[in-house]
């Protein structure tokens, strides 16, 4: 049966070829559709990947997450100043004390180094590294997790663009077999075996598609516009056809679909490194309940003459301990800000898993309702192709009417539409799928 399918779009896909040549080549006298750009899907990926704005964003939160990273490792190592000054005033100098003016050296110059650690903290510095880590994480999981969006959403309107190239193949297709319906009925008419009527019929029929293919066209510059500015570039692109894009087997079970969902899906593994965060934060938070020691140590020299030999030195060794008793209730805001964004951060991560259960569940049934359904739509071209050949005889022996072979024209080109629109539809469920569970199939 899948051969045979493949037979099948095999020969539309000429057909589709071929119309849209010949649609190209009309528009080209307006606007020209053939010096657009050609671009593949692996190519329109990796140029998405390169221009997103959210994905830039996301990658500046990692960046930002690992200087966070560098600064609570500098928490670890002590503090270090180092100070020099001087100054030059007149050598008379008025005595306060005698009232007099006196003669002596008004300059001075001074230089110290000085360094600082805080020894304890009741844990804050091991918490706060364990917060940047899990930020870290955090951060990484969202870049991830946004990139598989932006390759689905570069997916789909790749697609969405061949998409509508194939339905203004389809409407192209309905204009010709108009066109060539009128054609006869006027040689019938000619022939008086068909009346005036069923000529006015027909060239409203050929308006109709012409109508269909305005719009289409239309629908399809806006399809190749959006694609070109998904990939960076200011005007319509034209999507290459992949050279496969026949359905094939899934390889997994639908338990196993399930686990790898609600296990390795990007948007679990996000929702659980922010609780990681959150918890991290909640007990870097709690810290401030603790006393802090302090250590400081400085060694300083000061001489009135601009010389390093003689002048003064000393040094000193401090030790203090602070503990805030009393802050106006700040302390015990933040903790409590911290608990409820944990708790948050938790229900998120338990609903995160359902959800992408839930999708899971509804990309494989989509997924597999639309390869049902190119099956489907496969047999009705065939049997509407078929209607309308055996009402063009019966038409032409004057034993169906014009109604009856307008009626066969539209039904062929709803279900070629349907066939396309089966077969795209099946490709986006798959690339779905394979965003909600974070891997290729």
């Amino acid at each position: 049966m899948r051969w045979l399918l493949r037979i099948r779009w095999a020969g539309f896909r000429r057909t589709s070829a071929a119309a849209t040549a010949l649609v190209c080549l009309v528009v080209s006298g307006v606007g020209s559709l053939a010096a657009q750009e050609t671009v593949t899907l692996e190519d329109a990926i990796a140029r998405a990947l390169d221009w997103s704005p959210q994905l830039v964003q996301s990658s500046s939160q990692l960046m930002n997450a690992e200087s966070s990273r560098r600064t609570a490792f500098g928490d670890f190592l002590p503090s270090l100043s180092v100070s020099s000054g001087s100054s030059v005033q007149s050598r008379q100098l008025f005595d306060p004390g005698t009232q007099r003016v006196v003669s002596g050296s008004s300059n001075s110059y001074n230089a110290g180094i000085s360094a600082g650690y805080t020894i304890f903290q009741g844990g804050r510095r091991f918490r706060e590294w364990d917060r940047t880590a899990a930020a870290i994480r955090s951060a990484d999981a969202s870049l991830a997790d946004q990139r598989f969006a932006v390759v689905l959403q570069t997916q789909s309107m790749f697609y969405n663009a061949l998409r509508q190239a194939d339905l203004l193949a389809v409407q192209t297709a309905r204009r010709e077999r108009a066109e060539e319906s009128l054609g006869n009925i006027r040689r019938q008419v000619t022939l008086g075996a068909a009346t005036r009527s069923d000529t006015l019929r027909a060239r409203l029929e050929v308006a109709n598609a012409r109508q269909a293919i305005l719009v289409q066209e239309t629908a399809l510059r806006a399809a190749r516009f959006a694609l070109g500015r998904q990939i960076g570039e200011g005007g319509p692109v034209l999507p290459q056809t992949p050279a496969e894009m026949d359905p094939t087997p899934v390889g997994l079970t639908d338990e196993e679909i399930y686990l790898i969902a609600e296990d390795e899906s990007p948007s679990v593994r996000a929702a659980e490194a922010d609780l990681e965060a959150s918890q991290a934060s909640l007990a870097s938070t709690r810290t401030q309940y603790w006393p802090s020691l302090n250590m400081s140590t400085g060694y300083s020299w000061a001489n009135d003459v601009a010389a390093f030999s003689g002048g003064n030195t000393s040094w000193n060794v401090r030790f203090s301990m602070s503990y805030q008793l009393f802050n106006g209730f700040s302390r015990e805001d933040q903790v409590f800000r911290a608990a409820n964004a944990t708790r948050v951060a938790s229900v998120q991560s338990r609903d995160a898993r359902l959800a992408a259960r839930q999708e899971a569940d509804a990309a494989l049934q989509n997924l597999r309702a639309s390869e049902l359904a190119i099956e489907i739509a496969s047999e009705a071209v065939l049997v509407a192709t078929e209607d309308l050949r055996i009402v063009q005889e019966r038409y032409r022996l004057s034993v169906a009417t014009i109604l009856d072979l307008i009626t066969s024209q539209v039904a062929v080109e709803e279900a070629e539409a349907n066939l396309v629109a089966a077969r795209y539809d099946y490709l986006i469920a798959r690339a779905e799928l394979e965003a909600i569970l974070g891997r290729e199939l």
